[in-house]
């Protein structure tokens, strides 16, 4: 059997029994740190959580530290300061034997553990994105390892305001950050208290706008870690009483593994079903098409989105109720639904949705139009890429808007030819970015339009192969090979590819990395098909 047969195989024999994909990403420290520290401080603090939970977290962390004491994002990753410090406060609430190693660790990275320096080193890694840094504190705080005083106070009252005025008062984060921006505001409140009467009197309506935007699952955005933060804010607030409380602690109960451990997210369902489905093309079985076509249908969002106000008409990474519409899975979903004969009508709501995100530099972000400043709204090349190719495929897109994405390509690429992703990273590479993605992604517009950046992007994708013919992972390989045909790519993949050995190449909201079981499966089946 060839390794392309092997593959399909694979996948195809890898779907839900409903006929879709669901695929599994990797467990996380970062995840698990928090999760074990929201129930253990809703315990604490009167409220009904499971013991062992706490004690199956507690135990998987110490199962996965690094060697040097340290805790990456996934078993795969090095040590870093992110979720060494989350570790640092979940291990310390109960005097767990691997805290002397983590806190070792910390000291050595930081100098100092006292507040101030803890806080400047956190908030040096994310600069003005205050969505991660100021949570990490709060959970040190609230587990007793840093003092309240010196931790940025988030203006929760601004949520009573529409989103509409975030970017009038300069407000440096975003809807999709609203419900930690609401319950750490309600922590901080509580323990830093304030002269200013705003917050105390917009302390009842915010609560009730997070009640409202909580998803039914109880998971905001289906992460861990956010609705993590939620929760431990509230339950460390006096309010782990709230019926938000009650639904993260669902949410966190029924998501946890067999082994102990949360992942980054629920799942990326819609994204791994349309990937999958273009990869797999003609070789999708007849059979298949119809259940999956009806499931992608019902994934797109019909209605403006509770809390992000997304317009109708995307589709978001999960078939979960705590996605949110982003425009990578929407030309995914729309590129699946023209290889499965789909309807116009829900393909023209997906591409004015893309063609309405469009920002003024030409560029597609992924969630939302306009700021350009955080990830949440700026231009990305691949996701600008993807958007082009599903445009194409569905016509009857403006010359305009095609030109400007185009034109955002051309300024977009790097001086060596290259292109670099958002959303993928490679932990080897010197600023963590993954070229290969991103210049890999682009290519796969190439035919669309005779342009000299193609050349120049090829150049660069086929001098970053390596003398053993590949890219370095599988993942990487399969996406170049895909982009190039490149023979001794191909090659490389026969000889390493069959174990299926995920690496992690996802980034996932604040910088996290993951790795999905599904990819290398995918980006091989889509290399070797091409």
């Amino acid at each position: 059997m060839s390794l392309l047969d092997a593959a399909r195989r694979a996948l195809l024999d890898a779907r839900h029994p409903s006929g879709h994909w669901v695929g599994e990403l990797s467990s996380s420290a970062l995840s698990t740190a928090t999760a074990t520290t929201a129930l253990h401080l809703v315990r604490q603090n009167g409220g009904t959580a499971d013991a062992a939970l706490v004690e199956r977290g507690l135990a998987w962390l110490r199962a996965h530290a690094n060697a040097d004491g340290g805790f990456g994002d996934t078993v795969d990753s090095p040590s870093n300061l992110s979720t060494t410090t989350l570790c640092w406060a979940a291990l310390g609430l109960h005097a767990d034997p691997a805290f002397a190693a983590c806190e070792a660790w910390l000291r050595k990275a930081v100098g100092t553990l006292d507040a101030p320096s803890i806080a400047h080193a956190i908030s040096a890694r994310y600069g003005e994105d205050k969505t991660f840094s100021v949570p990490i504190l709060t959970m040190c705080a609230l587990a007793g390892r840093v003092p309240w005083k010196g931790i940025l106070r988030l203006p929760f009252e601004l949520a009573a305001l529409p989103a509409s005025l975030y970017r009038v008062l300069g407000l440096r984060v975003v809807s999709y950050a609203l419900p930690a921006l609401i319950a750490i505001g309600q922590a901080q409140l509580k323990h830093q208290g304030s002269w200013n009467p705003l917050p105390h009197l917009a302390r009842k309506r915010t609560l009730r706008i997070l009640e409202r935007i909580q998803p039914a699952s109880g998971g905001f955005l289906e992460a861990a870690p956010l609705t993590s933060f939620v929760c431990m804010s509230l339950a460390g607030s006096g309010l782990v009483g709230s019926p938000v409380v009650r639904k993260a602690v669902d949410f966190l109960s029924s998501t946890v593994r067999p082994d102990g451990s949360w992942p980054i997210d629920t799942n990326l369902a819609t994204w791994v079903t349309t990937l999958a489905v273009n990869a797999l093309g003609d070789a999708l079985p007849r059979e298949a098409r119809d259940p999956i076509l009806l499931w992608l249908l019902g994934q797109q969002h019909r209605s403006v989105h509770p809390y992000t106000g997304a317009a109708p008409g995307g589709w978001a990474w999960t078939d979960l109720s705590g996605g949110v519409p982003d425009a990578d899975d929407t030309p995914g979903a729309l590129l699946a639904l023209k290889k499965l004969d789909g309807p116009k009508e829900a393909a023209r709501a997906g591409v004015k949705w893309l063609l309405d995100l469009q920002n003024a530099d030409g560029g597609i972000p992924t969630f939302c139009r306009g700021w350009g400043r955080l990830p949440f709204d700026r231009s990305c090349p691949d996701l600008t890429a993807h958007t082009l190719r599903a445009w194409h495929a569905w016509g009857d897109v403006p010359r305009k808007a095609v030109d400007r994405a185009f034109q955002y390509l051309r300024d977009t690429q790097r001086a060596d030819g290259s292109w670099v992703p958002l959303w993928f990273g490679n932990q080897s590479h010197p600023a963590q970015e993954n070229p290969v993605y991103g210049t890999s992604r682009v290519l796969l517009c190439e035919p669309l339009l005779p342009d000299p950046m193609w050349a120049r992007g090829r150049a660069w994708l086929m001098g970053a192969q390596r003398p053993d013919g590949g890219w370095g992972s599988i993942e990487e390989t399969a996406l170049a090979v895909e982009a190039t045909g490149d023979a001794r790519g191909k090659a490389w993949l026969e000889a390493n590819a069959g174990a299926w050995r995920p690496s992690p190449i996802g980034l996932y909201f604040a910088k996290l990395w993951y790795s999905e079981k599904l990819y290398p499966i995918i980006f091989t089946v889509a290399a070797l098909s091409r």
